[in-house]
């Protein structure tokens, strides 16, 4: 089996969407049609500022995501890379997607001089916190949020 992993684009719109959408029942939230468009123009506009994804393709077939950002951070000069969402689609996982898509993540990150890379997921997921686990460091942080 061969992975490759490449640059979201246009064309992937309908895999995306359903590769998206597998990510997010598996955290058991939805968004509404708004948001799925708005984010897909986000990711494949090309702006610097804007996230960016990679698909992943085993022998040809869309069966991953990750979607990344670049910001600044004010404990370094460089910019950070905040890797959003990561998404394997269950019947291949084991098969080191995830870790493809992380790396190439890493990668993207290096070749643009950032600090480092970093992302969260929930306590409870154990299978993915075994891959992190081996790949990057945990952190002591607790993340809190506030809707407004």
């Amino acid at each position: 089996m061969s992975v490759e992993i490449r640059p979201l684009a246009k064309s992937d719109e309908a895999e995306w969407r359903r590769l998206w959408t597998g990510y997010l029942t598996f955290y058991e939230t939805t968004v509404p049609e708004e948001v799925y468009r708005t984010t897909f123009e986000r990711l494949t506009s090309g702006n610097e500022h804007e996230y960016r994804g990679f698909i992943a393709e085993l022998d040809g077939k869309p069966v991953g995501l990750t979607h990344y950002l670049f910001h600044r951070h004010c404990w370094s000069i460089e910019n950070v890379c905040y890797l959003q969402d990561l998404f394997a689609d269950p019947e291949v996982r084991g098969k080191g997607i995830g870790r493809a898509l992380i790396e190439a993540v890493h990668a993207q990150a290096t070749k643009a001089g950032a600090h480092s890379v970093y992302w969260t997921t929930n306590q409870n997921n154990a299978a993915a916190r075994q891959l992190y686990d081996r790949i990057a460091k945990v952190t002591p942080f607790i993340k809190y949020v506030k809707a407004v």
